[in-house]
């Protein structure tokens, strides 16, 4: 008989590959944990980004934290509906980002319908996670990851990492 309150526990440890200060169930990507129907431990996750190449690395993390907890068979499934958001960020996981000195998302955009393409740069409510000025500019679109963009306090004169709003 599996234990899945152990089973949940040990994959709410597993943390993120890029970033690693966030647990994945911080990051909201930890969609579930329970038993399928031949018994195997079931982890349910969701990619923050269509093609995101952490996914694998996340899949290998979660059976091997679950197989060295004793947890013999586990299969890790990927579910890409609904899309993630960066709403599903805990509080704690914004806690962290921001001691980490990256700037935590805002609400993610509502919107109804199709997603509007514009070419111009995207507007965000974004301040500096080190002295907490909103005086900041954006350096780039794309930080080390595509759901980072890299900024630049003026009044400190740092740069960091946003994660975006989706």
């Amino acid at each position: 008989m599996v234990n899945i309150e152990r089973a949940r526990a040990v994959a709410e440890t597993v943390t993120d590959p890029e970033l690693p200060m966030l647990t994945l169930a911080d990051l909201g990507v930890l969609r579930g944990v329970g038993v399928d129907a031949a018994g195997r431990v079931e982890v349910a996750i969701t990619p923050t980004y269509s093609g995101c190449p952490a996914m694998a690395t996340m899949r290998d993390d979660l059976v091997r934290r679950l197989t060295d907890e004793g947890f013999g068979d586990v299969v890790v499934r990927v579910e890409l509906e609904p899309a993630w958001t960066t709403d599903w960020i805990s509080e704690r996981g914004r806690t962290a980002l921001r001691e980490a000195g990256i700037s935590a998302p805002g609400p993610a955009p509502r919107r109804a319908g199709p997603v509007p393409l514009t070419l111009g740069p995207v507007r965000r409510a974004v301040t500096c996670p080190r002295c907490g000025t909103a005086d900041v500019e954006v350096t780039s679109e794309f930080g080390a990851t595509a759901c980072k963009a890299l900024y630049r306090c003026r009044a400190c004169l740092e740069p960091f990492e946003h994660v975006k709003e989706i």
